[in-house]
């Protein structure tokens, strides 16, 4: 009898340790939050397609993983700080939210990147450019995904410097962005033997431009910076155009711009503009295919690099999850942060200790009217700047997080 209630345990015991390990999800269901600006000026650069491009992540997965339902709340963030604390605070206290993405500009990501440093939940900073995120500013659950203000100056700005463009004046959104890319290409000028004449610094989502532009004219400076983005730098380019500045000699550098301000702009006015992306919807196979499927629910819009950033960041959070069979934080950004990632949207990719993931970013051209091939078919591939290069390195931003050798 003995025997037989050794030989009973013993094949208990093996059919329990063959179980696999019960899912440790908080609230039984794994919850995405996207706050971002959903009716703003930076609503077409991220807003409703941020939220469409989760949605298709968790399609991909079938709504489940790691045997728990996928939910996904969504809010308009309005690019306020005050409103991203709080919304931030509500969805990781009160509705269980694991994973918040977005939230819209610089300066309303830092009051999310802050709140959730606080509850140690996870926040990936889509949305945002200031490369304060991940230096000063840093915390350990803070991801930072497409690019920021010093991938800009390294691409665009170096790009303008090198040819030619020397002086330059800058026209800066008024908030932790555009102070944060307007220091971050002034440096990079004066690197490469160029100087900065000046600034003006224009608010928030503002729709004349004329006293400002008339000050970059004043200047003579041979370079415009415009250290701003989404409708202000719409409105900055067209404003320009109705002042003559590039007919009077001096060359616009649109420091952020996405695709769907050269279609809003539309080519004639857009043409020969440098810039700097992390993701093209033409780039590559992979490109191409995701942008049909968002293009399909989407109007025929093709994505922003924004944009295929949430798909991206949403996909891989929720493989993570899926790996390790739990959404605890901890667990997911220490895999993260040690397993490369290989996407096919933006290639191969690491996240640092500080919370930058790094991966390659191109120097395009617009191209003019006459080289465009069909709808959408706007940029020229100038260059691929490997990552290393692109980002800043880790042990120059101050971040915290990172050991002194």
């Amino acid at each position: 009898m003995r025997k037989s209630l050794a030989a009973a345990a013993l094949v208990c015991g093996m059919g329990v340790a063959a179980l696999p390990a019960a899912a440790q999800i908080s609230g039984d269901v794994v919850k995405l939050g996207v706050l971002t600006d959903m009716s703003s000026l930076y609503s077409d650069i991220n807003g409703p397609g941020a939220v469409v491009a989760v949605q298709m992540a968790i399609e991909e997965f079938g709504g489940m993983v790691a045997g728990k339902k996928i939910e996904l709340v969504q809010a308009d963030v309005q690019n306020k700080a005050d409103i991203a604390a709080t919304i931030s605070g509500r969805w990781y206290d009160v509705e269980g939210v694991d994973a918040i993405l977005g939230t819209g500009g610089s300066a309303s990501s830092i009051a999310t990147m802050r709140v959730a440093g606080e509850k140690k939940r996870m926040f990936f900073a889509v949305d945002p450019a200031s490369s304060d995120i991940t230096g000063k500013l840093c915390n350990a659950y803070t991801v930072h995904w497409v690019y920021d203000t010093v991938v800009l100056a390294n691409g665009t700005g170096s790009a303008v410097v090198k040819a030619g463009g020397k002086s330059w004046f800058f026209l800066t959104a008024d908030y932790a962005f555009g102070h944060a890319l307007e220091r971050d290409v002034s440096a990079v000028v004066t690197a490469n033997g160029g100087k900065v004449v000046g600034s003006v610094r224009h608010p928030l989502n503002t729709s004349d431009f004329s006293s400002f532009m008339l000050q970059a004219q004043a200047s003579k400076a041979q370079v415009i910076g415009l250290a701003n983005a989404g409708g202000d730098t719409i409105n900055s380019i067209k404003q320009a155009a109705e002042f003559g500045v590039v007919k009077g000699g001096q060359k616009l550098a649109g420091l952020l711009v996405f695709v769907t301000d050269v279609h809003s702009l539309t080519l004639k006015l857009a043409q020969g503009l440098q810039l700097t992306e992390a993701f093209y919807w033409d780039r590559n196979d992979a490109s191409r295919a995701f942008a049909k499927r968002f293009g399909e629910r989407m109007n025929g819009k093709m994505p922003t690099s924004i944009q295929a950033g949430f798909y991206t960041a949403a996909k891989h959070y929720l493989e993570q999850v899926k790996a390790l069979n739990t959404d605890d934080a901890d667990k997911v950004m220490a895999r993260m942060k040690s397993t490369p990632a290989d996407e096919p949207l933006f290639g191969k990719a690491v996240i640092r200790q500080d919370g930058r993931k790094v991966h390659d970013v191109y120097l395009f051209e617009v191209k003019a009217p006459s080289e465009s091939k069909g709808p959408w078919d706007y940029y020229k591939l100038i260059r691929t700047i490997p990552g290393e290069e692109a980002f800043r390195p880790m042990d120059q931003g101050g971040c915290p997080l990172v050991k002194k050798s």
